[in-house]
């Protein structure tokens, strides 16, 4: 059974990182559906531990069997992901409606999610009947899946695709069967797995010729695609254009004019740019476009360098050559990170994603803007985009740009947007020209050669209506600025793609939240009388007690991952293999603490006042944590690799050290509470990881919530 354990633990968490690129590709990149898909995971894994009777022990052929079944599924659901849009009968290049993506997403993880809590519940029994702990169980699967974060990790950084990597899903899964039923002869389960492993072998060989065919179900174009360490990269050409997708959303195509539409206008602002910093799209022919401007230097920094490679050699000549110019220089970085260290400029241009997720967020911040001013030169210009309705924007819209608009005013003396389906917007700390005859005058003067930008174009988008309008639109709504710690512009972005499928949603409003530490009076009283009184009449039915304080620790165990992993992002960048160690790390805690507290509750089995302390303790370890987050936060105190691992693992020991704790709490035999506590486990973390990501710490700041997790560890204390 401790085979059994590592193995669920590793391909719950390898086929959960499988199965969630998919949709993350498969819903054209949305981090919203991300984080939906993780919660339906863990949803169904907490169902799948609470199937069947409480003291059922299945035999190791069941066992087995369980793990065949999960082998198949994972490249089952695979093909069903990316045969998605076609079988829901969606339209190429758009969404499906709100209940077909949240159906497909429910559907494809269902099967995956209830093996893995089964196959949990199963083997904890069968472990814990061997006369081990319900702990040792938890703390072997927490171990497995640190193998699984790390094989997922690693194999992407080895260009290993996801296609493959669920053949490399299935067959250690398979390796599993065989291991358990090694000496039964010719059982049909273990004849099974070996027919079934030397399929998934011939899979494995021919996984790059499949990755492609199903990729094509969406690119019947396709000519290139690859998945890299920050999304799928499509390339399709038809006749002369080229098209290039990341995540399945369009980011380029070669006969547009997005390139020289951000370029010219941020340029022209300048009276003659020299140095010239260029933060992503360069691919867009943005760098053609500037050189256009003749600087001396120009620096382009990227932060996928598997993007440029594999798409650099299907770009125009043009832009080809513009990369090898003598005046560029291509450093692959994360923007912040290389700002941090860099010369200072001219011209800085933004062309990162929209503001959308936790990565994308850390470049439309105060602090953001506060980095570019510093190594801007006198008069220098700070450029990027928002995309957004030409002619009505929406309550949720006008929010989150107002939100970039304070951020942006309350560094910089000028700010300018120039309206259209993406705003251009120029930020100085010298005033900025809104002549468009000197605007124009630059553009001849420099004899530049464009396809849309023109005399009449920038007379056009300095004299219509929406100028103005958006100038005080802007000036009248009084957002919060988009801050680090609270990233406030997520939970705004969520409401404008739910108002995409249901309008009413966009007049949903947040001022209840805008000022700091204020919360609507029904929250308060939830958190300081509703919860307090539930944990104290909790404490007259034993079961519910054990369940109430599992959940708990498990919400506030992911909150306070979520906060740490988010910090991390906005003060060192998003390096993927830096997030995949600080998640391997919270792994490691699960298991440390697990075992630790196993141990130390073995010896105090029969004296339970004594072994109640380690209750209080692990919860006060809880208060301290948030204690010392919360101050960290506060003073803006850096974040290394190292201390950020050290602090991710203790909430993983505090996790798993209350999980061990709660397992021996007035238990005769273990077998019957496998279920509830690994469900509730479960059921917390996923209530924790949707709360904290779209709500709490966007709407209320990563401080606030931090203290919010203190408060409720405090009051834990009652379920002890």
């Amino acid at each position: 059974m401790v085979i059994s354990l590592i193995s669920t633990g590793l391909i719950s968490i390898l086929g959960q990182v499988i199965l969630l690129r998919e949709l993350h590709v498969a819903f054209y990149g949305v981090e919203l559906i991300y984080l939906f898909s993780l919660g339906i995971w863990l949803f169904w894994t907490a169902l799948g531990a609470l199937i069947g009777r409480r003291t059922y022990c299945p035999s190791l052929s069941g066992i087995a069997f369980l793990f065949i079944i999960f082998a198949v599924i994972i490249s089952l659901e695979v093909a069903y992901i990316r045969a998605g849009r076609i079988l829901f009968g969606g339209v190429p290049g758009a969404y499906l409606s709100l209940m077909q993506q949240a159906g497909l997403a429910v559907i494809s993880l269902l099967p995956a999610g209830l093996l893995s809590g089964l196959l949990f519940q199963w083997s904890a029994r069968n472990y814990v009947a061997g006369g081990r702990t319900l702990a040792l169980a938890y703390a072997l699967e927490s171990a497995g899946g640190l193998i699984g974060g790390l094989w997922a990790t690693l194999f992407l950084q080895w260009g290993i695709q996801n296609c493959t990597l669920s053949f490399v899903c299935g067959f250690a899964s398979l390796a599993t069967v065989l291991f358990l039923l090694r000496g039964t002869g010719r059982s049909a389960v273990r004849w099974t797995a070996v027919v079934l492993a030397g399929m998934f072998f011939v899979l494995w060989w021919s996984a790059p010729f499949l990755d492609r065919q199903m990729t094509r179900w969406n690119h019947p174009n396709l000519i290139a695609s690859s998945d890299t360490p920050y999304g799928r990269i499509s390339i399709s050409k038809l006749q002369d254009q080229i098209a290039v997708f990341e995540n399945d959303a369009l980011v380029l195509e070669t006969q547009g004019t997005e390139g020289e539409h951000f370029a010219h206008l941020a340029a022209l602002q300048h009276v003659q740019p020299q140095r010239v910093l260029i933060l992503g799209g360069g691919i867009e022919g943005t760098v053609k476009e500037i050189l256009q401007h003749a600087p001396a230097h120009i620096d382009y920094v990227e932060l996928n360098p598997a993007l440029l490679e594999l798409v650099s050699r299907h770009l125009p000549g043009d832009i080809q050559q513009s990369f090898k110019d003598p005046r560029v220089h291509i450093i692959f970085a994360d923007p912040r990170l290389f700002l941090k260290n860099s010369e200072k400029y001219d011209l800085i241009m933004v062309g990162m994603p929209e503001p959308a997720s936790g990565q994308a967020n850390r470049f439309y911040t105060r602090e953001f803007f506060s980095e570019c001013a510093a190594k801007l030169n006198c008069g220098g210009i700070l450029s990027f985009r928002l995309h957004a309705a030409e002619n009505l924007w929406s309550s949720p819209l006008l929010w989150r740009t107002s939100s970039i608009y304070r951020a942006l005013v309350s560094v910089f003396a000028d700010v300018l947007f120039l309206p259209g389906a993406a705003n251009v917007v120029t930020a100085s700390g010298q005033p900025l020209s809104r002549w468009p005859e000197e605007i124009s005058g630059r553009l001849y003067e420099r004899k530049i050669k464009t396809k849309l930008i023109s005399g009449d174009y920038i007379k056009y988008l300095f004299t219509n209506d929406r100028f103005w309008e958006i100038g005080k639109l802007l000036a009248k709504e009084a957002a919060l600025p988009n801050t680090d710690v609270r990233p406030i512009c997520y939970s705004y972005t969520f409401l404008i793609w739910l108002a995409k499928f249901s309008p009413r949603l966009a007049s949903l409003n947040f001022s209840s939240f805008r000022e700091k530490g204020s919360a609507p009076f029904s929250l308060k009283i939830l958190l300081w009388i509703c919860l307090p009184l539930a944990f104290l009449l909790s404490r007259l039915f034993p079961a519910w007690r054990r369940v109430l304080l599992m959940a708990a620790a498990g919400f506030i165990g992911m909150v306070l991952e979520t906060i740490l992993i988010l910090y991390y992002q906005a003060k060192q960048g998003v390096l993927y293999q830096d997030i995949g160690i600080l998640l391997m790390s919270f792994m490691a805690g699960l298991a440390l603490g697990s075992w630790t507290i196993n141990q130390w509750m073995i010896g105090l089995r029969n004296q339970r006042k004594r072994a109640k302390w380690y209750g209080f303790g692990l919860l006060i370890g809880f208060c301290l944590l948030c204690l010392v987050i919360t101050t960290k936060i506060t003073m803006s105190a850096s974040s290394g690799l190292m201390q950020s691992s050290l602090l991710l693992t203790a909430p993983g020991i505090f996790v798993a050290g209350i999980f061990a704790y709660v397992s021996f709490d007035h238990i005769e035999d273990q077998k019957k509470i496998v279920s509830s506590l690994y469900a509730a486990d479960l059921i917390g973390g996923c209530i924790g990881s949707l709360l904290a990501s779209i709500l709490l710490i966007p709407l209320i700041g990563m401080d606030i919530t931090a203290q919010a997790m203190l408060v409720l560890a405090v009051f834990s204390v009652l379920l002890v």
